[in-house]
């Protein structure tokens, strides 16, 4: 970035809890996320500049749009401030995040607050598949009378590796395994208390039923409520913050970042990759833009990665998207450990969209706080050892929209 965009933390809400059944709205999660982020920062309310907020489908499950005037009611303070809202299916956290960075760099203001928030849980979760289905891709002319869409989309990029590369079931099964465990450290996780037996991550149809084609049960990310807050600053502010603050202070930098934007198809997609090595080529250039921009060679100059989920089969490609593996051998990461706690690149530490759960507009916010909180030694039970620079790869859609941020302790 040609200025300075800092990250002076956040707070994220328990992704356990369901909004409706404690009598809660949309209009309350906004509440209390500024409320808490405030007082977790130590933040005055009256110094934020900015407001960003990311939300897919409020339109959709709670009759909710406007969310820029939600934010702006969400404390007293936040009247009269400028606030947005951005979409882009289940990237909408981060592009609000870059939305908030690119104003910050253009000099207009210092402190801003971005906001990713989503309610789910109140409708039955058949229902909730076919809303976050259609909209995400192009409606009418995909999954048309598919049942679950974004199972059966990632069931065949599972299919596109296998045509390609061959692939076997048991890796996929052990990346949600991981993302399981990974949660049960985390004590804001949606699925930290449950409990699994061996034939959970199993081929066994009564264990693991099919949800469509080769996606299983355990292969998917959860529906879940939640929200997360971050602030970013400028240097300038950053600075005074530090000195306010002193030893309380934590802040981390955006380093770099990596954002495209393919046809909506999937179809088009796996067409444009034809004659690549990469399933996703646009995924795969998003990475290699925040690379180059944060000034680093590649994965190794990273000490782990909050990467997008939905699905095993997503972060399957991720692990060959972002050069842990050359492409289509992402297993032998799998195999040796690589991406697990104490392995050579963590993958999701924090349980990912599997293990923590995917309130979707939320998601890109609460992986930067992540990251955050893993270099600056803030992560607690899922603490990184000596972590000092992550990434992050958010993909909207079937990879259509996709972003990456690297974060770093400065």
């Amino acid at each position: 970035m040609s200025k300075g965009v800092f990250l002076l933390g956040g707070w994220q809400s328990d992704f356990a809890r369901n909004w409706a059944r404690e009598g809660r709205e949309l209009a309350d999660g906004m509440q209390e996320v500024v409320a808490q982020g405030l007082d977790t920062t130590g933040l005055d309310p009256v110094d934020i500049d900015t407001i960003h907020v990311g939300n897919f489908a409020a339109e959709l499950f709670c009759n909710q749009g406007h969310l820029g005037g939600l934010a702006a009611a969400a404390h007293p303070s936040f009247a009269g401030k400028p606030a947005s809202r951005h979409e882009g299916a289940c990237a909408s956290g981060s592009l609000a995040a870059l939305a908030a960075a690119a104003e910050i760099e253009a000099g207009r203001y210092e402190l801003a607050a971005v906001i990713g928030i989503e309610q789910m849980r109140n409708v039955p979760g058949d229902q909730a598949a076919k809303l976050i289905g259609a909209a995400a891709m192009w409606s009418g002319h995909e999954c048309v009378d598919v049942r679950f869409p974004w199972p059966h989309v990632f069931s065949e990029l599972i299919d596109e590796y296998d045509r390609r590369y061959g692939i076997d079931p048991k890796y996929l099964s052990r990346i949600a395994e991981i993302n399981f465990a990974n949660g049960r450290r985390n004590t804001n996780a949606q699925t930290r208390r449950w409990q699994f037996e061996p034939a959970s991550f199993s081929t066994d149809d009564a264990a693991n039923p099919v949800i469509d084609g080769r996606i299983r049960k355990q292969d998917c990310g959860q529906i879940t409520d939640g929200a997360a807050i971050i602030f970013l600053a400028s240097e300038d502010y950053a600075r005074r913050y530090v000195m306010r603050h002193g030893a309380a202070a934590s802040i981390a930098k955006i380093a770099g970042w990596g954002h495209r934007t393919a046809p909506i198809t999937y179809e088009a997609k796996i067409a444009a990759s034809r004659h690549t090595p990469y399933v996703f080529p646009f995924v795969r250039a998003t990475i290699e833009d925040a690379f180059r921009r944060a000034g680093i060679s590649g994965v190794d100059d990273l000490d782990g990665i909050e990467t997008h989920d939905c699905f095993t089969s997503t972060e399957y490609m991720a692990i060959d998207h972002f050069g842990i593996t050359p492409a289509g051998q992402s297993w032998r990461a799998i195999e040796n450990g690589d991406i697990e706690m104490g392995g050579r690149i963590p993958v999701n530490p924090s349980g990912g969209l599997i293990g923590l759960g995917h309130p979707v507009g939320a998601t890109g916010a609460r992986m930067l706080l992540d990251c955050w909180k893993q270099v600056t030694d803030r992560a607690g039970d899922y603490q990184v050892e000596g972590a000092r620079r992550f990434a992050t790869l958010n993909v909207g859609g079937s990879a259509t929209t996709t972003v990456s941020f690297v974060v770093s302790r400065d």
